[in-house]
Order: C-alpha cells, then sequence, then structure tokens
C-alpha cells in the first residue's frame, strides 16, 4: 500500500507537468507563428516603403518640372506684355518723330527757297558787277571779288541745305520703316499674348488643345502638386504602418524569447524531477 501510495502522486505530478509543458509548447508554436505573421508583414511594407520613396522623389522632381515650365510661361507671358507696351509706347515716339522731322522738312524747304533767291539775285549783282567793270575799270577789284565770292557762297550754302534736307527725308523714311517695324512687332506681340492665355474657339481639330498653353501648363502644375501630396500621404502612412508592425513585431519577438525561456525552465524542472 505504501508503495502505491507512493506512485500515485508521482504518476499525477508527471501528468500534470506534461500537461505544463504541452501548454508550454503550445504558447510558444502560437508566439512563433505570430512572429512570423508579423515578420512577414514588416518585410511587405519594408517593400512597399522603397517603392512609395522611390513614387515620392518621383511626384517631387515631377512636380519641381511643373514648377519651372510654369514659371517660365509666366515670365514669357510677362515679357509679351511688356513688349506689347514698349512696342506701343516706341509707336507712339516714332510717329511723332515723324510729325517733327516733316515740319524741319518744310523749314528747311523754305530756307532753301530763299537761299536760292538770294544766290540767284547775288548771281545777277555778281553779273551786273563784272559787266559794268568791263564799261568801267574805276570799279574796284575787291568789290568784283567781294560779289563773286557771296554768289559761291550762296551757292554752296544752297548745296548743303540740300544736302540736310536729302538727309531729314532719309532719316523720316528710316523712322517710317523702323514705325512700320514696331507695328509689326506689335501685332505679333499680341498675337503671341492671345496664343498662350486665351482659348481659340475656333479650333475644332481633335488632336489639338482647345485650352491656351498658360492654362495647359497651370493644370499640369495643379495636377502635379495633387500626385506628390498623394505620394507624400501614402508615404506617411506606410512610414507609420510599418512602425506599428515593428513595434509589434519587437513585442511578439520578446514574448517568444519569454515563453522559450520558460520553456526551457520547465522542460529542465521536469527532467530533474
Amino acid at each position: 500500500m505504501s508503495t502505491l501510495q507512493t506512485l500515485m502522486p508521482t504518476k499525477s505530478i508527471t501528468e500534470e507537468k506534461k500537461k505544463e509543458l504541452d501548454a508550454l509548447t503550445s504558447q510558444v508554436l502560437a508566439a512563433q507563428n505570430q512572429v512570423e505573421e508579423l515578420q512577414a508583414v514588416v518585410t511587405s511594407l519594408a517593400e512597399k516603403s522603397t517603392k512609395v520613396e522611390a513614387q515620392l522623389a518621383a511626384r517631387d522632381a515631377n512636380k519641381t518640372k511643373a514648377l519651372n515650365n510654369k514659371e517660365l510661361v509666366d515670365k514669357v507671358v510677362d515679357q509679351v506684355i511688356d513688349l506689347e507696351k514698349s512696342s506701343k509706347i516706341i509707336d507712339k515716339e516714332i510717329k511723332s518723330s515723324c510729325e517733327k522731322i516733316g515740319a524741319v522738312a518744310l523749314d528747311i524747304k523754305k530756307v532753301i527757297d530763299l537761299l536760292i533767291y538770294s544766290a540767284e539775285e547775288i548771281n545777277y549783282l555778281s553779273n551786273l558787277i563784272v559787266r559794268e567793270k568791263a564799261k568801267n575799270p574805276l570799279i574796284s577789284d575787291e568789290l568784283v571779288t567781294m560779289v563773286g565770292n557771296a554768289g559761291t557762297n550762296a551757292n554752296n550754302a544752297v548745296a548743303l541745305t540740300l544736302v540736310a534736307l536729302d538727309s531729314v527725308f532719309t532719316a523720316r523714311a528710316n523712322t517710317t520703316e523702323s514705325d512700320s517695324a514696331i507695328i509689326l512687332e506689335n501685332f505679333h506681340a499680341e498675337k503671341l499674348y492671345d496664343f498662350m492665355t486665351k482659348e481659340d474657339p475656333s479650333n475644332t481639330h481633335e488632336d489639338l488643345p482647345k485650352t491656351n498653353i498658360k492654362t495647359l501648363i497651370d493644370t499640369m502644375y495643379d495636377n502635379a502638386l495633387e500626385l506628390y501630396a498623394l505620394a507624400l500621404d501614402a508615404k506617411n502612412d506606410t512610414t507609420k504602418q510599418l512602425s506599428n508592425a515593428t513595434t509589434a513585431l519587437d513585442s511578439a519577438k520578446m514574448n517568444l524569447s519569454s515563453l522559450e525561456a520558460g520553456l526551457a525552465a520547465a522542460n529542465a524542472a521536469a527532467l530533474a524531477s
């Protein structure tokens, strides 16, 4: 009886330890599965994070390029506006110059008329004095020379004034040509401004955009900003998920280590008994 009583408690204790070991083993296996699952999640999120980072970098580069295009178009539009304004100002100044040159030409023409009349009178007087000199030697040679020089000077003055008048007409012709160029420049500036900033309702071609260039570039920039914002949100969300999953994995690993240590201790105790 004493032997049986001794064996029965031993058998009961052994079964109890076996159940404890089985329970610990089951917990360890469950913890291992949880670690493996969380590790798979972390690995997947890490790969996703790498892809999202690359996508964000691409969106950022595209955003920068779109901004550069927008700034370039805005700059060109401003330059076209300045060109249109300056060409109109220059056109007014050229027209004013043409009027002033015309007035100068009229004044020079009047002077030439007076000079020609004076030269004719002087030449007539000079010829008269020369003829009288031939009849009357007492007439001063100095007077003849002086009148002759006066005629020559009068003719030279007429010639020089004609040259001046020719220069005035040449200047007016050049100014008129410049005015034509400015008018053409202004016309093209207006057309370029319309092309870049206004819609073309007459455009019915399916392959051509009906929206102007500036609006297209601005829309592309807005789209680039939106895509970048979406990529940034995806990156932040993935980073948060990866952080949470990594924390959960670390916790699961600590739990697994604790359970494995407990199972090892239980096994050692069972063997020792």
